[in-house]
């Protein structure tokens, strides 16, 4: 659905997503983080200039606003983003506690032309053993001492 009101946020995210084209810095992806009607961080898909299969518009903007705004905890702000967000931005959106989406293209105009997600929302229905990169646990007595340790500890941050 469509909020006239913020078109102007979005206009920025396609903006940045046509400049990454236009400039071959990446894919065609661009986000705006927005608090009380005012941007708070923007920022491009970043995987080709910096080498860095996580640097996606929404990551990378989501880090831009944490530090602009010291924190961790996006409560409070929205995320315009010129396409739908993948699986692994879609988490860090939610880890970051952002209040709301706005995105333009669809995870399908995405995968018609070539960043197809879609064989890792497959990956995650399919028990692990079934999945294609193997997954091996090992010294899970050891890791889960530091759990609770975590867990007892007075001085944590719960985030």
């Amino acid at each position: 659905m469509e909020d006239k009101g913020n078109e102007k946020f979005m206009q920025m995210a396609i903006d940045l997503s046509e400049y990454n084209v236009t400039h071959a810095q990446g894919g065609p992806f661009g986000a705006v983080i927005v608090k009380d009607g005012m941007v708070i961080a923007r920022s491009a898909n970043r995987v080709v200039p910096t080498n860095d299969p996580t640097a996606h518009a929404e990551v990378s903007v989501i880090r831009l606003a944490c530090q602009e705004l010291e924190t961790y905890n996006l409560e409070g702000c929205e995320i315009y983003t010129s396409c739908e967000p993948c699986p692994m931005c879609l988490g860090a959106i939610y880890w970051a506690r952002i209040n709301k989406i706005y995105y333009a293209n669809t995870k399908k105009d995405a995968a018609n032309i070539g960043f197809d997600d879609h064989f890792i929302y497959d990956e995650l229905a399919k028990p692990m053993e079934k999945r294609k990169l193997p997954f091996v646990q090992m010294m899970h007595t050891k890791a889960f001492a530091v759990f609770k340790q975590w867990e007892i500890s007075e001085s944590k941050k719960e985030y």
